[in-house]
């Protein structure tokens, strides 16, 4: 098979326009078509769908993509390796992290990103509901958990330090609580899944927040909106340094328990599949991340 014609496949595969994708590669659109076609004919199966009005991937072209974005790796990163590409990295780089963080951390850096990488694209896919890397077919994805999947390969990018934020008004209207134990009497919002989480207390004490113990008004799976939610005077969150920590800074939030600590070994990841070769792109964009968000001091207890 053709490299270029499987590059000209992947392109036009993610923006559903032949047309398109043959203009970025330097293509007339009917050498494009010409070039799809014999790509089509070489496997013997038909991988868009064309209509006069629009383009599709079919059954076969969506099975067949993440095997062509995984040729093209390799075949990109065997030129690196040989010296085979003066030019920084280019083309589409797909990252999946958290809405929460993206908006907070990573939109911020993206005029410095452009400037210093001017021709690669970031196509980016912001939920903080939980995805699955190796389905989305993501170049590279960044995950808040203890790495445990066996099928992943990761970098670390920070600490994810969890803490009990309050707001000052909630604290006036509600008390502070001393321990643990207090919290069963004060107004939780809840993460989506509503799981205890164990507490490691100042001398090595064990106990349990349990938001099924507390009265638990609100619940969500946004971590803005959470943090938003506390600064209002809702009720008392679990959040991550790095959502809050301007906020703790200025007071507009609380630390409560602050001799007590989560115990759930979170991590900022930065993980791809174990299967993908680390292209250029995404090793350049791992590395641009880590520069500017790793080793943050206001994110670590």
């Amino acid at each position: 098979m053709d490299i270029d014609n499987l590059r000209l496949f992947v392109m036009a595969a993610e923006r559903l326009n032949i047309s398109a994708a043959g203009r970025a590669l330097g293509m007339a659109p009917a050498v494009a078509s010409a070039r799809l076609a014999k790509l089509e004919q070489e496997l013997g199966v038909e991988l868009l769908r064309r209509t006069t009005r629009k383009v599709s991937l079919s059954l076969d072209g969506s099975d067949f993509l993440p095997y062509a974005r995984e040729i093209l790796a390799q075949a990109d990163a065997a030129r690196a390796i040989l010296g085979g590409t003066k030019a920084g990295p280019k083309g589409i780089l797909r990252f999946a992290a958290p809405s929460s963080f993206a908006q907070r951390h990573i939109m911020p850096l993206l005029p410095k990103f452009h400037e210093t990488y001017p021709e690669l694209t970031l196509d980016l896919r912001l939920s903080d509901t939980r995805f699955d890397a190796i389905e989305g077919s993501f170049d590279l994805a960044l995950r808040s958990a203890p790495l445990t999947d066996s099928s992943l390969r990761g970098r670390k990018l920070a600490d994810d330090t969890r803490v009990l934020c309050a707001a000052p008004s909630y604290v006036e209207t509600y008390g502070m609580p001393d321990s643990p134990a207090d919290l069963r009497r004060h107004h939780f919002i809840a993460w989506g899944d509503l799981e205890p989480r164990a507490l490691i207390g100042p001398e090595g004490e064990a106990a349990t927040l349990n938001p099924s113990e507390m009265t638990c008004r609100v619940i969500m799976d946004d971590g803005d909106a959470q943090r938003e939610a506390t600064r209002a005077g809702a009720g008392i969150s679990v959040n991550s340094l790095w959502s809050v920590a301007d906020e703790l800074a200025s007071g507009q939030l609380l630390r409560l328990l602050p001799g007590w600590r989560m115990n759930d070994r979170s991590v900022l990841w930065l993980v791809y599949p174990r299967s993908n070769v680390l292209t250029p792109k995404t090793r350049f964009f791992i590395d641009f991340l880590i520069a500017h968000l790793g080793n943050r001091p206001d994110w670590r207890d």
